[in-house]
């Protein structure tokens, strides 16, 4: 534990900000084979966080920026959870009226947001939050929001090259970060779809990010990374290393649809392999 976490730990507020990390955590790396049983963890785990927060003496939450800290925490709690909770944007809100420069309270913020569906807004909450620094984080959750906004638009391929500008700024902050890694790939994959040009330099970017962001080793409990350099392995038709790929997306969420992804690869080995046969025979 560094010196910063054990002062944390001394205090109830401190007490309340690691149990928020921890259920982070728990969101980021859970993956049971029924959704249920993570949003049941999620619930307990969200309630204990609430009960230390709530155990913060009103003497530590009277100051502008305690009680900002306050709810921007209680906010960020409540809005752990897949589905829009509109208490969870009140509190943010809160958070960012009394505190405009807590970055991590607007990204929160525009996360929340963008789960009720209102894109633009959320766009505006990241565009503060990084109008008070650089951010990695937030570039990310940029070029995330910047993707889903693209989608039917005409300008679609743009959109996503604004999406790969800003993952590429998140790199730069820190670049051994895989969770940046993981996004630049993301964005250069969604590239290779919407521009209708089948471009392989594309997919080859792509999975050079996704090779660097598994060098990270928090990034090796995202299902998502492995199943999606396994989609790209599957169009450069590196069949074994996206089997592979399928494979430990499946052993790390059941939920992803991995294992029909491995018998369509499986499938189409067998009609090649029976295609040879036919024509060896000729």
């Amino acid at each position: 534990m560094s010196n910063n976490q054990a002062k944390e730990a001394e205090d109830p507020m401190g007490k309340a900000t690691i149990a928020v990390e921890d259920l982070y955590h728990i969101q980021d790396t859970y993956f049971p084979t029924n959704p249920d049983d993570k949003i049941s963890k999620l619930q307990k785990e969200s309630d204990l966080a609430l009960n230390l927060l709530d155990s913060v003496p009103q003497e530590q939450r009277k100051s502008p920026l305690q009680r900002a800290t306050y709810e921007y925490l209680r906010g960020k709690i409540l809005d752990v959870f897949p589905d829009y909770r509109k208490e969870a944007e009140d509190h943010l809100s809160k958070a960012v009226k009394l505190n405009p420069s807590l970055a991590d309270a607007w990204l929160c913020l525009g996360n929340c947001i963008w789960k009720k569906g209102d894109l633009s807004s959320a766009k505006n909450c990241f565009t503060l939050a990084l109008s008070k620094g650089p951010n990695k984080r937030i570039l990310c959750q940029l070029s995330m929001l910047e993707r889903r906004m693209a989608q039917g638009t005409e300008n679609e391929a743009e959109l996503v090259e604004e999406s790969i500008q800003h993952a590429k700024e998140a790199i730069t902050l820190d670049v051994k970060d895989g969770n940046s890694w993981y996004n630049l790939g993301n964005a250069c994959l969604t590239s290779f779809f919407v521009t209708g040009a089948w471009d392989h330099s594309k997919l080859q970017q792509s999975s050079k990010a996704y090779q660097n962001a598994e060098k990270d080793d928090r990034m090796k409990s995202n299902p998502d990374l492995y199943f999606n350099c396994a989609t790209v392995n599957k169009y450069l038709e590196n069949y074994e290393r996206a089997l592979s790929g399928f494979e430990a997306a499946a052993l790390k969420d059941p939920g992803l649809n991995a294992t029909e992804e491995v018998q369509k690869i499986v499938n189409l080995l067998d009609k090649l392999e029976n295609m040879l046969r036919i024509l060896s025979v000729m």
